[in-house]
C-alpha cells in the first residue's frame, strides 16, 4: 500500500504565536518520540479534536492505549489561536440540517448545549480552568445589509420546540458592548468566551492524567497503512492497529480529502489591557460578539481586560498548502485595527500588543465531516469545523471514538459520517484562482455595506458564490 505524506507546519516563532498562546506560563513539553513503541490507537494532532477524541476513547475503553503526536505544543494550531468564542449549533441549524435532516440536527445542536454545560462543569469542579464566562453570544448587524442574518436559524431553532435566541435592541447592544456600531440582533444566552489556551492545555493535563501518551514536537512525516499502521517521525514510529487524523487545516496534505477542503485564514489582533477604559464605556462581562458580515468580525473582552478582535482575512492557501504567512500575517492586523476603531473609536489610542493568524479548515457545507480513508477502513479524520470548534470538538470526539472503536450507535452512524455525500471543490488551479476572485469580491462588497453602499453587479455576482452562510 501506498505511504501516506504529510506536510510538515511552519512553526511558528514565540513571537508570533498568539496572544494565548503567550498568556499562558507554558507547561514543559513532553517528550519527543524517540524509538519505536506500539499503541492500539495513534491520534495525530494534539489540538480539542484529538485530545477529546483520547478521552472519549478512554471513556468508552478505558484499556485502551492511546498515543496523541503533535507536531509542536498541543494546542498551538487553530485550538489556540481561536477567538474564544463558545456558542452552540443552533447558529448554525440550518446548515446542519441541509446535510443531516432537521432531526438529526437538533440532537447535534442540543449535543453542544450539553457540550457547554460539560465545560461548566470541568470548570466549577476545578478540573480545568479555562476562563469560562458564560455572559452570552450576541450576533448583531451593524449595517443594513446586515439585517437579519440570523432569522433561518432562529426560526428553525424554534420550530423543533428550542427557545436559544433573545432579539436585542440597539440599547441592549451599548449597554452589553459599549459600542453603537451593532444596533440589532440576537443573543443566545447560554454561550460565551474562554481562554483558548488554558482550554487546550487543560484538556492535556487532564488527557495525560487519565493514561493518554502525548509525544509533542513530534511531526509525523508518513503514515504506512495496513492491518497494522506505522505512523513515522523523524526520530521514531509508532505501530497501532487504528489512526485518527485530527490535524485541522494540515489534512490538506491528503489528495482525497483536499478535494472537499479548502483553507483559508483568519487574523486576531489584542490590544494592551485597559480595564478602566472598557469599564467607562460600559463594557465589563464577557459576552462573545459578532457580526454578520461575509467576513465576520468576532470580538470579546478578556478578564484582564483587553479586547480579542478577530476578522476572517481572506487569505487562501493554494492546493492547501500554507506557510508561516498562516501564523503571521505581514500587514500585521491593519485591517483588523480600522475595523477595531470603527466599532471602538474610544480605543484609537490604544496599543495593539499582539497580532497573529491561522488557518482555518472549510468545508462548503460549513458542517464539518468524520469518515475514514478510502482504501484504509482503520484510518480516520474529522475535519471541516469552518473556525466554529469549541462546543463542536466534544462532539467530534465521540464520532471519532465511536468510528474507532466500531461501535453502532448514534455516532458512529451520524449524517455527519461520510464524505461520498459533500460537496467536491474545483481542481487547482482554478480553486485557487476562483477562490482569489471570488473572497476579493466578498470583501469589496463587505467594505460597501459597512457603509451602507451597494456594491457593483460584478462584485455581487462573484460573492455570491462563496459557500456557506458565514464564518468565523
Amino acid at each position: 500500500m501506498s505511504t501516506i505524506r504529510l506536510r510538515q507546519p511552519a512553526v511558528a516563532l514565540a513571537s508570533d504565536r498568539s496572544f494565548w498562546l503567550q498568556d499562558i506560563a507554558a507547561a514543559p513539553a513532553t517528550e519527543p518520540l524517540r524509538g519505536d513503541e506500539r499503541a492500539d490507537v495513534v491520534i495525530v494532532g494534539g489540538g480539542y479534536t484529538g485530545l477529546w477524541t483520547a478521552l472519549r476513547i478512554l471513556e468508552l475503553a478505558p484499556q485502551t492505549r492511546v498515543v496523541i503526536l503533535e507536531a509542536d505544543l498541543c494546542g498551538s494550531g487553530a485550538s489556540g489561536r481561536n477567538g474564544g468564542q463558545v456558542h452552540s449549533w443552533f447558529a448554525e441549524i440550518d446548515q446542519i440540517s441541509a446535510v443531516v435532516g432537521l432531526e438529526e440536527a437538533r440532537l447535534l445542536c442540543a449535543d453542544t448545549v450539553a457540550s457547554i454545560a460539560e465545560l461548566k462543569t470541568l470548570q466549577q469542579n476545578g478540573t480545568i480552568d479555562m476562563d469560562l464566562r458564560l455572559d452570552g453570544w450576541l450576533w448583531t448587524a451593524s449595517s443594513i445589509a446586515q439585517e437579519g442574518a440570523w432569522e433561518t436559524a432562529v426560526a428553525l431553532t424554534a420550530a423543533v420546540g428550542e427557545n436559544r435566541f433573545s432579539p436585542l435592541t440597539a440599547e441592549d447592544i451599548q449597554r452589553r458592548t459599549g459600542s453603537s456600531a451593532s444596533y440589532v440582533g440576537v443573543v443566545e444566552t447560554t454561550a460565551g468566551t474562554v481562554h483558548p489556551a488554558k482550554l487546550a492545555i487543560g484538556l492535556r493535563k487532564l488527557a495525560l492524567a487519565r493514561g493518554v501518551i502525548i509525544h509533542e514536537r513530534s511531526p509525523v512525516l508518513a503514515i504506512e497503512p495496513g492491518m497494522t499502521c506505522t505512523v513515522r517521525t523523524a526520530h521514531g514510529a509508532v505501530r497501532a492497529d487504528k489512526i485518527v487524523l485530527a490535524a485541522n487545516a494540515w489534512l490538506s496534505a491528503l489528495p482525497e480529502l483536499r478535494r472537499h477542503l479548502y483553507v483559508v485564514g483568519s487574523e486576531v489582533i489584542a490590544t494592551a489591557a485597559v480595564p478602566e477604559l472598557l469599564d467607562s464605556i460600559g463594557w465589563r462581562d464577557g459576552a462573545s460578539i459578532c457580526d454578520s458580515q461575509a467576513q465576520v468580525l468576532y470580538y470579546q473582552r478578556t478578564i484582564g481586560g483587553r479586547v480579542v478582535f478577530g476578522r476572517g482575512s481572506g487569505n487562501v492557501a493554494f492546493s492547501g498548502n500554507f506557510g508561516a504567512s498562516f501564523n503571521r500575517s505581514p500587514e500585521h492586523g491593519r485591517d483588523n485595527m480600522r475595523e477595531l476603531h470603527r466599532v471602538y473609536p474610544s480605543l484609537r489610542g490604544v496599543a495593539i500588543e499582539y497580532d497573529w493568524s491561522g488557518p482555518i479548515d472549510c468545508v462548503p457545507e460549513h458542517v464539518p465531516v468524520f469518515d475514514h480513508l478510502r482504501d484504509h477502513p482503520n484510518i480516520f479524520y474529522g475535519m471541516g469545523f469552518n473556525g466554529t470548534g469549541i462546543a463542536q470538538t466534544p462532539i467530534a470526539g465521540r464520532i471519532l471514538a465511536s468510528l474507532v472503536l466500531e461501535r453502532k450507535d448514534r455516532w458512529s452512524e451520524s449524517g455527519l459520517v461520510g464524505i461520498e455525500r459533500r460537496m467536491s471543490l474545483p481542481p487547482e488551479p482554478l480553486r485557487y484562482l476562483g477562490a482569489k476572485l471570488v473572497r476579493a469580491a466578498v470583501r469589496r462588497k463587505n467594505e460597501a455595506e459597512i457603509r451602507n453602499r451597494k456594491a457593483g453587479r460584478i462584485t455581487n455576482l462573484l460573492a455570491a458564490l462563496k459557500p456557506g452562510r458565514r464564518k468565523k
